[in-house]
């Protein structure tokens, strides 16, 4: 059954979602792992993507935005309107709605800061995975 880890990050700044999201990929990667990140949009996409090459000064983290087309896709991946195919073990989701195809993966990571509106969203998903009885962490990160 899918783990589902809910991370709350003090700060109200979308963009220190994006950093964790990241930091958060880099570091399943680097486990092995194969990583997928929802994204909320086209725009988001494209900041993620850009944000994977300069997050951290000698980071690299072989990414590209998903295509059902790529032969050898890299490790992370990254999208907002497309369902990826059952080869990733983490989804990382920054949209404000589970996504449908969110039992494919062993782990899903649920990014929350402190801003109401990221708050409600993400009350609502816990609820939602809650109900549907999947196992439920939350880790309160500090700065």
């Amino acid at each position: 059954m899918t783990q589902v880890d809910f991370y709350l990050l003090p700060g109200e700044q979308r963009q220190q979602l994006m950093h964790f999201a990241c930091r958060l990929a880099d570091k399943a990667y680097r486990l092995g792992h194969r990583v997928y990140i929802h994204t909320e949009s086209a725009e988001q996409t494209r900041q993620l993507d850009e944000l994977l090459w300069t997050f951290q000064q000698d980071s690299f983290v072989p990414h590209a935005v998903f295509t059902e087309t790529a032969e050898s896709p890299p490790p992370v991946q990254l999208g907002h309107d497309a369902e990826p195919d059952a080869s990733h073990q983490v989804l990382i989701n920054l949209a404000t709605e589970v996504p449908l195809f969110f039992s494919r993966f062993e782990r899903v990571a649920e990014l929350v800061n402190a801003e109401e509106s990221v708050r409600h969203h993400s009350r609502e998903r816990y609820s939602f995975y809650k109900a549907r009885g999947y196992p439920l962490r939350t880790h309160e990160l500090s700065k």
